[in-house]
């Protein structure tokens, strides 16, 4: 019997597939690409431009490369099959090469691909094994060398004049560029007023049907105010506005003494078409809006999907075709299974008399389907119990933008009425509209929520409309006047930047979410508020991007990055040869660089004289360079002389990403430093922005911090009279992590804390030590040696000075149970009056156990049970983790 071996990248997707081919095929894993160009070498061949990499096997793959020439060797044949990309295909050819390295063996090694992973697609594509293809390997390799000649010669210059281990990547850079340039919108940004004028009406004899129209001009000439100019230098205006508050009140004066007429009502059908299944830009964007998930949790379970689920008695299954794909294109058996599905379940009414058809961008590769389920009849109620949460949320989007995709339009009648005010004052006609929408029929709405972009101002879709058949006059109700200001545009988030590169044409479907998560990992930008968060540039981004665009103007230009992507896309068609697109990259890629090796800005050395002066000497502060970027430093400083002034302070003017919401809520009231009393300040440190005690770098150091997620201390210390008994001076109560505490306002050359001791009685485990009252993580009250960690004696329980008469234990302790309180010998055994055990946490205290050669029974009732809280004690309930909890009054 014959035997094959087929070769996938991914354990999960070899599980899947070995079960549909039977027993004649044996499916490795080669777990992602097992060859690459050298980590220690730029590995391109410059010299007589060839531009031939030097691939090498990549480190930690040689074991699973031999393992897989071993099993080739047995094989009669040899089947390719990881996806079906530019990134699948390079992997193939690299398995071809390993395996491949004779004409006998090359002729059994066969391309396999398949958009799903399903019995039947998987089996009819071992039907049509092909060759690798050589355009699609080329257009990849092609990409990786166009990143390596970028990397490996550009970053060197970085590292010369910025820092040491930054990196500039091809498309990476653009992206940046794109979230810098937002940046300097926002900064720049002068915001226009303007004024908005509503109008509440009601017709004759329907005074409880009142309605709001709004102004939109005075005789036939629409109301509008400049506001500036766009990109293309295009004049730009705000509709429907008055320009200031004197305009305003003119019009309200005039509208004072004016008579309201119905001039004309329109009514019209509008139609909603529904939405083409997904491409992987559409994906991720929903993803991010309607789900929370960022691109990478996106594409990872998205990934689990493709490569299949277990689905009990069914087996193993892919739900959905492959993720990387920017064609709306659906297969006809496909289309086909969603209209029965739409048939069966909603009715004909919602099925279109012919399947609905969906055409790509220009300039799409179409090379795959749209991502859609495998079986449109495998709802996700059906499998919901196979699923985690995210993968069912994902699977449940999927399917609905697919089924919703293969019915009707969603209906909806749009009313549209005009009204005039003619004033008595000076005779002008003051013109106002009011629209409103009803649906008729939801159509695709029924299983697909479309996610509305922000509103402007004046949509009206959302009003509902009174009858207003046969109505000729209208009475006034009011105005209302509203000031309003025109807003920057928004930081980029996820969603909006792969959208805003998609347009540009910058990346491909398969480099989204690495672009995304280079720039963020090589902290270029940072993303503040969760998955839905923005993206701030970070100082370093700002200068690296600056730079770059400065010196390579033509290589990191936005359309010439659009244009390589066209260019790479013609090589996987075959169009164009790859050594011809790397040719003329390389003719301005090298110019750019011997121009910037001379030219490029010395960051790294910068030092610039400001008019600012150091808070501590009077001197004239200097702008440097440092490990986090600018900073002022006082140019009294010497660095051979130690008494000479070591001030320094932060330079956020220059830190974009200390203008988030975060960064600014910790700046707008004073904290405290909880040891010394000092007013913090925001520092940015190698994990992100923090506040710091001032005396963070003197000898002796106050290294007090807070990350901006924790607590704040914005109470100043509070002198109790008392002195410190170490070194005499007063001693203050302050804010800590785990609530009140005193201790001695020299902190940190004196680090005295008062404890709550209890008087008269040492620790009866070492004898020596003091007992004091201590506060848990979790918030409970302990007492505790005050000789820890050498002596590690707690109790849950107040120790008292008293012996037990019993069995002559040298303390006992207070406990309070639901029938009073009590003091009782620790050796005593709990009892069902015993307060209900709590479970310990990490944080919980470690309470020393009872002689356990000892039963005693000693207990004596000394008072009542402190009363239940109330809401007069502990403030109103609130809900906490789904839980109700007191709050302190």
């Amino acid at each position: 019997m014959s035997k094959s071996l087929v070769i996938v990248e991914s354990p999960a997707k070899a599980k899947t597939i070995e079960k549909y081919l039977g027993k004649g095929f044996e499916v490795r894993a080669s777990v992602g690409h097992i060859m690459d160009l050298p980590k220690n070498d730029i590995g391109v061949e410059l010299k007589n431009r060839t531009f031939e990499p030097e691939l090498i096997v990549s480190p930690g793959k040689e074991k699973v490369v031999d393992q897989l020439k071993k099993l080739g060797l047995k094989a009669d044949e040899i089947f390719l099959a990881p996806d079906p990309d530019r990134e699948g295909e390079a992997i193939a050819y690299h398995l071809a090469l390993q395996l491949g390295t004779t004409a006998k063996e090359r002729k059994k090694i066969r391309r396999v691909t398949f958009n799903e992973i399903t019995k039947k697609a998987v089996q009819e594509a071992f039907k049509h094994a092909r060759d690798v293809d050589q355009n699609l390997v080329d257009a990849q390799q092609t990409r990786r060398v166009l990143d390596r000649l970028v990397g490996y010669q550009v970053s060197p210059l970085l590292w010369d004049k910025v820092r040491r281990g930054l990196s500039a990547g091809r498309v990476q850079t653009v992206a940046v560029r794109l979230i810098v340039e937002r940046e300097r919108e926002i900064s720049g940004f002068k915001p226009v007023e303007y004024w908005t004028l509503d109008a509440l009406l009601h017709a004759e004899k329907q005074a409880d049907k009142s309605f709001k129209a709004k102004f939109i001009g005075i005789d036939g000439e629409p109301a509008r105010v400049p506001s500036g100019q766009d990109k293309e230098g295009k004049d730009q205006f705000i509709s429907n506005a008055l320009p200031d508050k004197a305009t305003v009140d003119a019009v309200l004066a005039a509208l004072e003494k004016a008579s309201w007429s119905l001039v004309s009502v329109q009514a019209r059908e509008q139609q909603r078409r529904p939405l083409p299944p997904f491409i992987t830009s559409q994906l991720q964007r929903d993803a991010s809006t309607k789900l929370g998930f960022n691109v990478r949790r996106t594409m990872g379970v998205a990934q689990r999907l493709y490569e299949g689920i277990d689905l009990g008695a069914e087996g193993t299954t892919g739900l959905i075709t492959y993720m990387r794909t920017d064609s709306p294109r659906v297969a006809p058996d496909a289309i086909q299974g969603a209209r029965e599905w739409v048939a069966k379940q909603l009715g004909t009414k919602y099925l279109p008399e012919t399947p609905n058809q969906y055409k790509g961008k220009k300039d799409a590769q179409d090379a795959h389907e749209a991502i859609r389920p495998t079986d449109p009849a495998r709802t996700p109620e059906s499998i919901a119990r196979y699923l985690s949460d995210e993968q069912l949320k994902l699977y449940t989007l999927i399917w609905r933008r697919f089924v919703a995709s293969q019915m009707t339009p969603a209906i909806f009648d749009v009313t549209t009425a005009k009204i005039a005010a003619v004033s008595k004052t000076d005779g002008k006609t003051y013109d106002f509209r009011v629209s409103g929408s009803v649906l008729r029929f939801d159509g695709f709405l029924k299983i697909y929520e479309v996610s509305e972009e922000k509103k402007d101002d004046d949509d009206e879709s959302a009003n509902k409309l009174p009858n207003l058949d046969g109505v000729k006059a209208l009475t006034l109700d009011g105005l209302e006047k509203e000031q309003k200001f025109t807003q920057p545009p928004p930081r980029y988030n996820e969603a909006s930047l792969v959208k805003e590169l998609e347009e540009r044409g910058i990346g491909r479907p398969s480099t989204y979410a690495s672009i995304i998560n280079t720039i963020q990992d090589r902290e270029y930008v940072v993303k503040h508020g969760g998955s839905r968060g923005r993206f701030y540039p970070t100082e370093i981004g700002v200068v690296v991007c600056d730079l770059l665009v400065k010196n390579f103007p033509y290589i990191f230009d936005t359309k010439y990055t659009a244009k390589l992507e066209e260019e790479l896309d013609d090589i996987e068609e075959g169009k164009e040869k790859w050594t011809d697109l790397l040719n003329g990259f390389y003719d301005h890629f090298e110019d750019e660089l011997k121009d910037a090796d001379k030219k490029m800005e010395d960051i790294k050395r910068m030092e610039i004289m400001t008019d600012e002066k150091c808070e501590l000497c009077g001197s004239p502060l200097v702008l440097k360079w440092g490990k986090f970027g600018t900073f002022f430093s006082c140019s009294a400083y010497n660095k051979k002389d130690k008494n000479s002034c070591t001030f320094t302070k932060e330079n956020t003017a220059a830190k974009p990403d200390m203008n988030t919401p975060e960064a600014q809520e910790a700046g707008e009231s004073e904290e405290y430093c909880e040891n010394c009393g000092r007013v913090m300040v925001l520092r940015r440190g190698p994990f992100g922005m923090f506040m710091s005690c001032p005396g963070y770098s003197e000898d002796p150091p106050c290294k007090t911090i807070r990350k901006l997620t924790q607590k704040q201390q914005q109470k100043p210390p509070v002198p109790t009279g008392e002195d410190c008994p170490l070194c005499g001076k007063p001693l203050v109560l302050r804010q800590g992590q785990y609530g009140e505490f005193v201790s001695c306002s020299g902190y940190p050359k004196c680090k005295y804390v008062k404890q709550n001791l209890i008087e008269g009685m040492k620790c009866p485990k070492c004898g020596t030590g003091d007992l004091a009252e201590r506060k848990a993580r979790r918030g409970n009250i302990f007492w505790g040696c005050t000789n820890y960690p050498k002596c590690d004696f707690t109790s849950n329980n107040k120790p008292v000075p008293e012996p037990c008469p019993e069995c002559g234990s040298t303390y006992l302790v207070e406990k309070t149970l639901k029938s009073g309180i009590y003091l009782e010998c620790p050796n005593k055994k709990k009892s069902a009056e015993d307060e209900a055990p709590k479970k310990k946490g990490k944080g919980a205290a470690k309470v020393a156990a009872p002689d356990a050669s000892v039963n005693c029974t000693y207990s004596k009732r000394i008072g009542d049970a402190p009363p239940p809280p109330t809401v007069e004690t502990h403030g109103p309930v609130v809900e906490k983790g789904g839980k109700k909890e007191l709050q302190p009054a």
